[in-house]
């Protein structure tokens, strides 16, 4: 059985994956306390993309249930509790109960959320091709001058590079969220190779979009 564990939420736009760093700027009140008392218990905290409300300000918002735990592993203060903190995703989680009202912010019991490995060598086949289209999305992005990574340096663990591909595509934020909540590894790679199939099409057809005098003109030839 699962061991269930409280843990303090951080409701954000953004969807944070396994050993992958997160960048914050702490400046509210019920926030300052909740980093407080995690750097001082040296404890994570649970990230979660926010389903309805706003990120700061206001009241809590409501999460998606499916999380990442985040370790702080360097703090700059700021003055009057603000500080930026760079933290790293942990593991997944699966919220079992929310709590509002003990803390200043959400808090809530979660219990682990693992991705398994089921047929390994179908993960090992489905990263190989991931590997490939994430190969291609770079190289196109890097000719638009939107980024800027080593193509050589992704990592050879295949759930190291489910994660890492699923923070470099520019969806839609729920669209992330539903690769996190993926509990298959072969599974969350297949998605993943679907998904920049796509998006290089696209961006293929953005940069390089079809010659129509030439279309017409292949089309229409006697020769």
């Amino acid at each position: 059985m699962s061991q269930t564990i409280e843990m303090p939420l951080f409701p954000l736009n953004t969807v944070l994956f396994p050993g992958m760093p997160l960048n914050l700027h702490i400046f509210e009140d019920r926030y300052k306390i909740m980093m407080s008392e995690c750097i001082e218990k040296r404890r994570p905290f649970g990230v979660v993309l926010i389903a309805q409300g706003e990120e700061a300000l206001g009241p809590l918002a409501d999460p998606y249930f499916i999380g990442c735990s985040a370790q702080i592993v360097q703090v700059q203060p700021l003055g009057q509790g603000q500080m930026n903190i760079m933290a790293v995703g942990k593991e997944r989680f699966q919220i079992v109960s929310l709590d509002r009202d003990t803390r200043p912010y959400l808090t809530s019991m979660v219990e682990p959320f693992p991705i398994r490995d089921t047929d390994h060598e179908q993960t090992l086949a489905n990263s190989t091709r991931v590997r490939a289209w994430l190969k291609r999305y770079l190289e196109i992005l890097k000719r638009t001058g939107q980024i800027e990574v080593d193509v050589n340096q992704m990592p050879n663990n295949p759930v190291a590079l489910a994660y890492l591909s699923a923070v470099l595509l520019q969806i839609p934020l729920s669209q992330k969220q539903e690769l996190l909540a993926m509990s298959v590894v072969h599974e969350l790679l297949a998605e993943l190779r679907s998904i920049y199939r796509r998006e290089v099409s696209l961006l293929d057809t953005l940069l390089d979009p079809p010659d129509d005098d030439a279309d017409d003109e292949a089309t229409y030839s006697l020769n």
